[in-house]
């Protein structure tokens, strides 16, 4: 098994939490991982980017170039630039909320998902990426949902329980939306 994938959009989405949080959860399953974070020159409202390698066997190099297996593109401008780096057949997951149109290529699978809308939808705008990752697990079947949930009690830590259930909730229904469409 070799899961490729891209996490991409604006500083202050949570697309570096998306990624870290793919990582912990094919980690604690006994996968190797890979994540490497990138920013823009500035964090929130710049550009972010992770390249996240999940593997059934050791992982010779953390970088991504042209043959990403998914991209989550959670802006228009990271749908631009990463879907050109995706093998063919690669899967395009979006956030139709706020890119308004498909990529370019047409040999791609891309599947938009509405996540702003659905995120508002469950009282918290905050947990987009949480429907997107939701999205790519239903997509991929590389990771179970009770699994990610348990890795995010850990990435939380104690504090920070309360944000647990809205968390849940989105990417169940990020899983939901997936599948429906």
């Amino acid at each position: 098994m070799l899961e490729k994938t891209i996490c991409a959009g604006f500083g202050g989405q949570g697309v570096m939490s998306m990624g870290r949080l793919i990582a912990t959860t094919a980690m604690e399953n006994g996968l190797e991982v890979s994540w490497l974070p990138s920013y823009g020159p500035e964090m929130r409202g710049g550009t972010a980017n992770c390249h996240v390698i999940v593997s059934s066997t050791p992982i010779g190099s953390p970088i991504i170039s042209t043959d990403a297996t998914t991209v989550l593109a959670l802006n228009l401008p990271s749908m631009k630039k990463f879907e050109h780096e995706l093998v063919e057949r690669g899967l395009m997951i979006y956030n139709s909320s706020l890119i308004d149109q498909q990529p370019e290529r047409k040999d791609l699978r891309a599947v938009p998902i509405a996540a702003n809308e659905i995120a508002s939808d469950i009282g918290n705008l905050k947990a987009a990426n949480m429907v997107m990752l939701g999205a790519f697990i239903e997509l991929t079947g590389i990771l179970k949902a009770d699994d990610l949930v348990r890795a995010l009690g850990k990435m939380f830590g104690s504090g920070k329980e309360q944000f647990i259930p809205i968390n849940e909730k989105a990417l169940r229904e990020g899983m939901r939306a997936a599948a429906q469409g």
